[in-house]
């Protein structure tokens, strides 16, 4: 994960020797000293020991921060600068590294992922594009039967409330299957078939492989279930990193809730009542309380700590979502594979704000793209 923070314009000079200034493309810019490419960064109250490296071949060296008027000090093995943020304002300096190689150095603001989100908040429900409407296929399905009784989801499921039914096969899976974001999913992406593959190779699974896996089970209890790419903005395509949960309806709720298998997670509010992610998205940009389940952990290792998972990593993913148009059996696996007959590949429907920079084509690839909430997070 990066630590980013914030910067601008105040200088102040520390240690012994006054900088210099030198003229580099018709700017005059401050100048520290350093034998060394490690820097060490302070921001407030937090020190980074030679953090960040600098490079004489970049130009300029970007530094990012997401921290607005905070004072913060750039530390060589020399020399140091400190600087105080602000937004729509880069602050530029020299590494004079060596007593030879300028290294042009540039701090600039950027917006945190909370910022982006609040600033994300609007959709249109008067969108009129055309998106085909959601369905989910029946716990009759053969292969869904199958997987229901090969893995005695009824017993695993238990006599209780909806509600619990969902939480215990969250679990299930949970303890049956780690989460691995360092390898790929199988070939064969369907529930039975990546466990199997998961039990034989001693291996885990990616989040998009276990809100499949995870997906496909509730599918198979007449659950109504999708699984949900969450992205973030990625203006830049730098952020190549999503997450992908699962939204289960309630009857007795009358709604969807949010269900994330790799953190063994559910979000409710202060009063204990669970969340759609509709709603956790909204309750994140409004700052109203939130709560996660105590049992959320990542491979039983590592507790879910809330601020961290829904108000920085979940606040960069809930940017844009993203869902197929049919929730079903084995859809992920590759076509070539599976239905030779057929000639369109699975087909999704993403959600973006109209704050997003890519409004057109209506659809892009294989995803038919809405600004309408409405229609997104429609009941089954």
């Amino acid at each position: 994960m990066k630590i980013k923070f914030g910067l601008t314009i105040l200088v102040v000079l520390v240690g012994a020797v006054a900088l210099t200034q030198l003229v580099f493309a018709e700017e005059k810019l401050p100048v520290i000293r350093a034998n060394s490419t490690k820097v060490s960064i302070r921001d407030g109250y937090a020190f980074w020991k030679s953090y960040w490296n600098v490079d004489p071949e970049v130009k300029p060296n970007v530094y990012t921060t997401s921290r607005k008027y905070e004072e913060s000090m750039f530390s060589t093995d020399l020399e140091s600068i400190s600087f105080t943020v602000k937004p729509n304002k880069p602050y530029r300096f020299i590494i004079l590294l060596n007593g030879k190689d300028s290294v042009l150095t540039e701090i600039a603001y950027v917006p945190s992922y909370l910022e982006t989100l609040k600033r994300a908040a609007k959709y249109n429900v008067n969108d009129g594009r055309i998106i085909p409407k959601f369905t989910y296929q029946s716990a009759e399905n053969p292969n869904l039967q199958s997987l229901r009784k090969h893995y005695k989801l009824d017993s695993i499921a238990g006599k209780g409330s909806e509600f619990s039914q969902v939480v215990k096969v969250l679990s299930w899976l949970h303890n049956l299957v780690p989460h691995d974001g360092m390898h790929r999913n199988p070939e064969k992406m369907n529930a039975e078939s990546m466990i199997s593959v998961c039990k034989s190779e001693k291996r885990g699974l990616n989040c998009r492989g276990l809100a499949i896996t995870l997906n496909e089970c509730y599918l198979s209890l007449g659950f109504k279930s999708r699984y949900v790419t969450c992205l973030p903005k990625d203006s830049l395509k730098i952020d190549t990193d999503c997450h992908v949960i699962n939204m289960v309806y309630l009857n007795s709720l009358k709604k969807w809730i949010w269900i994330d298998p790799t953190n063994n997670a559910y979000v409710m509010n202060e009063k204990g009542v669970p969340l759609s992610i509709e709603e956790v998205r909204q309750r994140i940009i409004e700052n109203k309380p939130l709560e996660v389940n105590k049992e959320a952990n990542w491979n039983n290792k590592t507790r879910v700590v809330k601020e961290e998972y829904l108000f920085s990593y979940m606040a960069k993913n809930l940017y844009m979502l993203e869902c197929p148009v049919v929730s079903e059996y084995d859809i992920e696996t590759p076509k070539q594979n599976k239905f030779p007959d057929r000639a369109k590949s699975a087909e999704y429907i993403k959600l973006i704000p109209v704050d997003y920079f890519v409004q057109k084509p209506d659809k892009q690839g294989n995803s038919y793209i809405t600004n309408n909430s409405k229609l997104f997070w429609a009941k089954p």
